[in-house]
Parts: C-alpha cells; sequence; structure tokens
C-alpha cells in the first residue's frame, strides 16, 4: 500500500504544471503553442526569459526534492527513488496537461539532490560547462543523462542505484530523442535564440 501510495504523491507532485503556470501569468499563453512546445524551464526561457525561466526551474527541481524526501521519510531510499521517478513521469506525462510535459531534467536533479548530493553536484557542473561551450542546453542535458549511471558505478553505488541511473538517463535520454536527432543534422537551437510561435 505504501508503494502505491509513493506513486500516486510523486506523480501528482511531478505533474504540477509550473512551466504552463508560468505562460498564463506572464502572458496568458499556452507555453506549450511557442518555441519548441516543451512544458519546461528551457523553453520559458526561450519564449518568456530568465525572471520567468528561473522560478520554473526551481519549482521543477523543488517537485524531485519533495517527492524523494516525501518517499525516505515514508520508506526509506528506496522509496525515494520510487517517489522520485515517479515525479519525473509526472513532469514528463502530467495529468493536469493532457499528458503533455516536459523532460524531466529539473526535477530529475531534485531527486539526485536528495539521493545522491556530489553526484548530483557533478552533473551539474558538467551540464553548465558543455552549455557554456556549445550553447546547447539539451546537450548539456544528455550529457549528464548519459554520465549520471556511470558515476554511480565510478562512486560504487550498489547494482539497484546503477540500474535506477540506467532507467532515469535512459528517460531523459528518450526524451531528447528530436533534440539528439537536430543536433546530429546541426539543426538545433541554441541558447539565446528567438523562439517562435508554434
Amino acid at each position: 500500500m505504501k508503494v502505491f501510495i509513493l506513486i500516486v504523491i510523486g506523480y501528482l507532485l511531478g505533474s504540477i504544471p509550473s512551466s504552463f503556470i508560468a505562460g498564463k501569468i506572464a502572458r496568458n499563453i499556452d507555453i506549450r503553442q511557442y518555441g519548441s512546445g516543451n512544458a519546461g524551464a528551457t523553453n520559458v526561457l526561450r519564449v518568456l526569459g530568465p525572471k520567468a525561466a528561473v522560478p520554473v526551474f526551481l519549482a521543477d527541481v523543488f517537485k524531485g526534492v519533495l517527492a524523494a524526501l516525501i518517499g525516505r521519510w515514508m520508506t526509506g531510499e528506496a522509496g525515494a527513488a520510487l517517489a522520485g521517478f515517479a515525479a519525473i513521469v509526472g513532469h514528463n506525462w502530467p495529468i493536469f496537461l493532457n499528458f503533455r510535459g516536459g523532460k524531466g531534467i529539473a526535477t530529475s536533479f531534485g531527486v539526485l539532490l536528495v539521493l545522491f548530493p556530489l553526484i548530483s553536484f557533478i552533473l551539474f557542473v558538467a551540464g553548465v560547462v558543455v552549455i557554456a561551450i556549445t550553447k546547447y542546453v539539451s546537450l548539456g542535458s544528455i550529457t549528464a543523462a548519459i554520465l549520471f549511471p556511470i558515476l554511480l558505478a565510478v562512486f560504487k553505488y550498489d547494482w539497484k542505484m546503477v540500474l535506477f541511473g540506467i532507467v532515469v538517463g535512459g528517460l531523459a535520454l528518450y526524451r531528447h530523442r528530436s533534440n539528439i536527432s537536430r543536433l546530429m543534422e546541426g539543426k538545433e537551437n541554441k541558447l539565446g535564440q528567438r523562439a517562435r510561435v508554434r
């Protein structure tokens, strides 16, 4: 029963559509109709600017943090991982937005902050460096997704956590599959490019 409760709590927390809310508050728009069409902080940055994007990013991170903390409080580390993963799924496929959400990077980062503080810091730095050099936000996210399970293995976490890392990282890569295609074709938008209505 606790497992079911954790999944529901995590999923509902993750489903809170912070980017959609920001779009409505700032300009009364559906953020999914602009830019990349993604309901995430990066698209908010392109469409609405940093004043809207920063709170959205922090809210998405907090969803992951809160879900993982509740899971840890209820059943320990396994519960934190389960509720955290449910929050990521909720962010990606939110019930409140007809299952059209974001890509889960900020929410994943929030979960990692609770479960793996040092690794989350390393991934954040690596992502920021890649973005600073290339100007591709997606490439920073993809790099972090690939590094996550590798770092878990390097730091000698048990196989269950490494598997967790593979699943979370793999989900992030799956959500970035269109970005990967555009990167390979040289068509991916760089940071700072203006967004257009879809």
